[in-house]
């Protein structure tokens, strides 16, 4: 399914075609457990006049041994029928649940504009709503063919009954429908109120120890419970209005079984009914609360499917951030990395080069300089929205497919993202060698985290690492990327939680890990520590180049430079 094509009502169709098989065996066996269903009045109605009326015990006998095989083959159906149309929903929700993660993971980033919270909202609960469009689709040809068997059946009894019943069905069901966008629109707004507060509460959960290091935790309460309580009354409304549709619904079906059982007595009273036929008509007329019934349930039903699939459209049609290209990896070059009249943000006509075997220092004096470049490096920026070239080893780095930047460039970001787990398997970076592993930690000094714990590399950590210092986190990040040993390695501040000591101690073993062969290093910091190993420094002053060579003369020849760096 392509951008242009991912609608609310493409998603909906989308399911029904992947699990067309389910769903055409789940409708068969449905379909037949109603028709059989609708068949029991008639069936006693039948036995009555034949065997009950006359007195004849082998009518009678064939007549119970027909019931019994009817009431198994509606047992069985009912049964296998439901199996199906289940497992369809939830086969569907899970394909569902999958396509919204790899959209979210896609490495050229995707614009829906919904924060992590209402993702996973997306994710947890739209997915299966959306997917119950499978279960309407049963429910509704299983109602439909329960409806026209009894109105078949009415007609062979006496055909003004059985028209009653073909018109006034399908009056009913359009009445009905008629609050199909209502229940929708409502739906609609209740799913948006909770993933807003769920994104709510994952901003607030993430941020908890920041929130009780300024003594916010009250307002950010206060905040959440307001959110909570928005949410709450959306979802009242929309509880109203579904309880609102489903009193219509049983209250004209009540009235409709009273119609045609009234009508059914009436002619009975005149002799042109039996006994028999009575029994079955009213039989019907009670069966046919369940059907219409459920066309009301399937209104409901398909408003909040499609209220979903609007939302699971959002994120799967979402337009990707940049669009690279599908040249292979670079050949490396003596120039790894170069930045050639770049602007973008702040930056202002940017030159840099970092060759092979060199690390280059960048110091922006101010912080969002040093972003900007991070999200150029990165490749999070779109051709269009930024000037000037990004070569790596001398090819455009719009050029190069997705997989070949990313094996080329690793920015290792300020703040570390660390996953639930091991230590080992977040340092592994596609590697199953612990001796690379250890070897990657003792470079980034960062061997006292795994000795400081029994499990060592099996350590467990919480979600984003949370049971480890922030310089632990930091260190570890390194070490991860010093694993993945990539042509280009681009570090922003990696050291602004760690102890000075260990900053000195990290730096020697970086230049010594980093500093050779022909691998290139950008360090964007204003730790003089990490500029000290650096082959030269590009000071970037409101978005310009305003000087460039080694650390130590830059601090002997430039004032700003050392004030920015030794204070």
């Amino acid at each position: 399914m392509t951008v242009a094509e991912t609608t609310g009502g493409a998603v909906l169709r989308r399911a029904l075609r992947r699990q067309r098989a389910r769903v055409a065996a789940g409708i068969a066996l449905l379909c037949t457990h109603q028709a059989t269903e609708a068949l029991v009045p008639v069936a006693i109605g039948v036995v009555i006049d034949r065997a009950v009326a006359t007195g004849d015990v082998r009518a009678l006998l064939l007549s119970l041994a027909g019931l019994a095989a009817l009431f198994t083959v509606l047992a069985f159906a009912y049964r296998a029928g439901a199996r199906l149309a289940f497992a369809a929903v939830e086969h569907e929700a899970h394909t569902t649940r999958v396509e919204i993660v790899r959209s979210a993971l896609d490495p050229r980033g995707r614009r829906s504009g919904l924060r992590d919270g209402e993702l996973l909202s997306v994710t947890a609960s739209d997915a299966e709503l959306s997917a119950l469009v499978v279960r309407v689709a049963g429910l509704t040809a299983a109602a439909l063919t329960a409806i026209v068997v009894a109105a078949v059946a009415l007609l062979v009894v006496d055909i003004p009954l059985g028209l009653g019943v073909l018109i006034g069905v399908p009056l009913l069901v359009v009445a009905l429908q008629r609050m199909a966008p209502l229940l929708t629109r409502r739906s609609t707004s209740q799913q948006e109120a909770l993933a807003a507060t769920t994104a709510l509460a994952v901003d607030l959960v993430t941020g908890l120890r920041v929130l009780r290091g300024i003594g916010a935790q009250d307002h950010a309460a206060r905040r959440y419970a307001g959110a909570s309580r928005h949410a709450l009354d959306v979802t009242l409304r929309a509880a109203t209005t579904k309880g609102l549709h489903l009193g219509l619904t049983t209250t004209v079906n009540g009235l409709f079984l009273a119609t045609v059982a009234g009508f059914a007595g009436w002619l009975a009273l005149q002799g042109r009914l039996t006994i028999g036929e009575l029994v079955a008509v009213v039989g019907l007329a009670q069966f046919i609360a369940e059907p219409v019934q459920t066309l009301g349930y399937c209104v409901q039903l398909f408003a909040m499917a499609r209220a979903s699939a609007g939302r699971v459209a959002r994120v799967l049609g979402a337009a990707p951030v940049v669009q690279p290209g599908d040249a292979g990896p670079p050949a490396p070059g003596p120039s790894r990395l170069a930045l050639d009249g770049v602007s973008y943000a702040g930056l202002d006509d940017v030159n840099l080069r970092v060759g092979a075997g060199e690390i280059l220092g960048v110091l922006a004096y101010d912080p969002s300089d040093a972003e900007a470049l991070v999200a150029l490096l990165a490749g999070r920026v779109p051709r269009a929205e930024h000037r000037g070239t990004l070569r790596v080893d001398g090819v455009p780095a719009d050029e190069l497919h997705i997989d070949a930047a990313r094996a080329t460039i690793l920015v290792e970001q300020h703040d570390v993202a660390l996953f639930e787990g091991t230590l080992r398997n977040n340092l592994c970076a596609g590697t199953s060698v612990d001796d690379e592993v250890l070897c990657a930690a003792v470079r980034a000094a960062a061997e006292d985290v795994l000795a400081a714990h029994p499990h060592g590399l099996d350590r467990l950590l919480t979600e984003r690492g949370a049971n480890l210092s922030g310089g632990q986190r930091q260190r570890i990040g390194l070490a991860r990327a010093l694993v993945a040993d990539p042509p280009v390695l681009v570090l922003h501040n990696p050291t602004t939680a760690v102890d000075s000591v260990t900053e000195g101690l990290l730096a020697a073993r970086l230049a010594t890990a980093r500093g050779t062969g022909t691998r290139g290093t950008v360090l964007i910091t204003t730790s003089p520590a990490l500029l000290r190993i650096t082959d030269r420094v590009a000071v970037i002053d409101r978005g310009r180049v305003v000087a460039e060579g080694p650390h130590e003369l830059l601090l002997a020849s430039d004032a700003r430079y050392r004030e920015e760096t030794l204070r």
